[in-house]
């Protein structure tokens, strides 16, 4: 329902040299049919997998990037005009650059001006491991970092906490101000973030621990 709105907000920032990854995870309408209609060469489509997974989804496409800087992305959201601009200009000087968002409702109407001001999104690594602020489509990172990050160990919560925080412990860290996409929450988001989360306090405290024990198992 979303993807052609995003995917027209995305190619008019590219260069001819850039490319768009895109793992497919069995969906079962007219999605892949509607990428193909593009017959963009900078769109490189790989059907045919079966994770039922968002994170090993994730993790596919990651494998099959080949640029120097990875933009994260999901399937429903908008990327603001400068975007890729602005991110990459504060790549040269960080190795993971967070944006704020507007967060918008199924028919594009906003619901916050700020994902940043509704999460308390902030800085540290204690921080994040008690309040999230790693949003993966608001994140852009240096590729290098793809064989600490790759393969995803199998009991993280989600793919973007898991980067994040392997990258604010090697890397350069950074939350800039400028709201770079339109996060759409529609009611049928894979993920929660940017809602009240519905995990119980004990799945909370033991996702935390396990994703602490990961990190010192990938990165010690």
């Amino acid at each position: 329902k979303f993807i052609r709105s995003q995917l027209d907000s995305i190619l008019c920032q590219l260069s001819f040299s850039d490319e768009i990854i895109i793992s497919d995870d069995s969906s079962s309408d007219d999605t892949l049919e509607l990428i193909k209609s593009y017959c963009d060469p900078r769109i490189k489509l790989f059907e045919g997998n079966v994770f039922h997974n968002p994170i090993f989804n994730f993790e596919n496409a990651l494998e099959k990037a080949s640029g120097d800087f990875i933009f994260l992305c999901d399937q429903d959201d908008v990327w603001i005009e400068g975007k890729v601009a602005i991110m990459l200009r504060e790549l040269q000087c960080a190795d993971l650059v967070i944006s704020d968002a507007y967060i918008i409702d199924s028919d594009g109407e906003l619901l916050s001006d700020s994902f940043y001001a509704l999460n308390n999104s902030s800085v540290g690594f204690l921080y994040n491991l008690m309040n999230n602020s790693y949003l993966g489509c608001t994140m852009a990172f240096k590729s290098a970092f793809k064989s600490l990050i790759l393969p995803f160990p199998r009991s993280i919560p989600m793919h973007d906490i898991w980067i994040g925080n392997v990258i604010s412990l090697k890397g350069d860290v950074r939350f800039i101000n400028d709201k770079l996409i339109k996060y759409r929450r529609h009611g049928g988001n894979v993920s929660p973030t940017g809602e009240k989360s519905s995990y119980s306090f004990w799945y909370r405290i033991s996702y935390r621990f396990k994703l602490v024990i990961a990190l010192a198992r990938r990165l010690l």
